[in-house]
């Protein structure tokens, strides 16, 4: 019997530590300016649960080469795929820093973002004690139809329903757009920093007008 697996959802990642001073260095202003956002509430109901969101970072220079780093690498994980990018420009929708709050609880429900072609992680802050990105299967189909899997296996298979990632300061991720994705419940035990960004591709035709 020959095994073949069609329509998989394909997840890149790779250790890319040496983004990760520069990006902390200059993610802390914003974060700054996140807490300060969220000061009235926080003294009222104090931080647990909260995530602090930056404002977006696509036209700070400090993230430049970062941006283009991870442009590219977008691009190429889109022509990996088989797509003509020669038909199509691609351009930075969302880029910004979270942190998740010091007294713990910070998480992200599962979600997807909306009219994105990719999305990616970056980690600045992270440890096996904070928390970390689930992946769920993609397919409705799948879903729907889900046996119950054996109570003793160990790994990820074909028929797994979630799959998450341990990351470390420099893990770098990047998944398609439709990919829903959530962070486990942190526990504020040690700080948990990371960059999210989206990436939309726009027919040629139409980006001229533009």
């Amino acid at each position: 019997m020959y095994i073949n697996n069609y329509f998989n959802t394909t997840v890149w990642s790779e250790q890319k530590p040496e983004f990760v001073k520069s990006l902390n260095k200059a993610s802390n202003k914003y974060i700054k300016e996140a807490r300060n956002r969220e000061k009235k509430r926080i003294k009222e109901w104090g931080d647990f649960g909260t995530s602090y969101h930056s404002t977006p970072l696509t036209q700070d220079n400090d993230f430049l080469d970062f941006r283009n780093y991870i442009g590219q690498k977008s691009w190429e994980y889109l022509d990996h795929q088989g797509y003509d990018m020669s038909l199509y420009n691609t351009m930075f929708s969302e880029l910004w820093v979270q942190e998740f709050a010091k007294k713990g609880g910070g998480h992200h429900s599962a979600h997807i973002h909306w009219n994105q072609h990719v999305s990616g992680f970056y980690f600045l802050k992270c440890s096996d004690k904070t928390s970390m990105p689930v992946f769920h299967e993609p397919r409705t189909g799948a879903r729907a139809t889900k046996l119950k899997m054996k109570p003793d296996l160990k790994g990820v298979w074909p028929g797994s329903e979630l799959i998450h990632f341990k990351p470390t300061p420099g893990t770098l991720i990047i998944f398609p757009g439709f990919l829903e994705h959530e962070y486990s419940v942190d526990f504020g035990i040690e700080p948990f920093r990371f960059i999210h960004w989206n990436i939309t591709a726009i027919p040629k035709e139409m980006a001229k007008d533009v």
